[in-house]
């Protein structure tokens, strides 16, 4: 079998920290989302209250959505993340630090129960996430071109 060596620049250690920044925020919503099922009665497995459920169906799938929204985010994050992070460690970390902040905000917001409110702050995780994609693509390319 033959062996793989792998070299990283010292700051693609950002890159990692990163990463484990985000599980630890997805662990917080989570948890906000624990709370909610608590508060507002809807108990497992109701992903999404019914107005005939629950009075209080809006405010809890607003923060059950805030949360879902971020998992199905989740993998392109990581994805644009770890590969942009390769060639451009230092950008890529700073974008996904913007991703983080914005994601929390985005959260918040839609926890609030008017789903306007995410995109307040949290409509900046879009442009992070694409700048994190334009450091993806800049790595295939460099790859090609080797």
């Amino acid at each position: 079998m033959a062996a793989v060596t792998v070299e990283f620049a010292k700051e693609y250690g950002y890159i990692v920290l990163t990463l484990a920044a985000y599980i630890f925020l997805n662990f917080w919503m989570a948890r906000q989302v624990g709370n909610a099922r608590k508060k507002y009665k809807i108990f497992y497995p109701t992903m999404y209250a019914t107005e005939a459920e629950s009075k209080d169906a809006k405010a809890f799938n607003c923060v059950q959505r805030g949360h879902q929204n971020s998992l199905e985010m989740a993998p392109l994050f990581f994805v644009a993340l770890l590969l942009g992070g390769l060639k451009h460690p230092l950008i890529s970390t700073g974008l996904g630090i913007v991703y983080l902040v914005a994601r929390y905000f985005y959260f918040v917001g839609y926890s609030t129960g008017d789903p306007k409110n995410r995109l307040k702050i949290g409509g900046l995780s879009f442009p992070a996430l694409f700048g994190l994609v334009i450091c993806m693509i800049s790595f295939g390319v460099s790859l090609i071109r080797r």
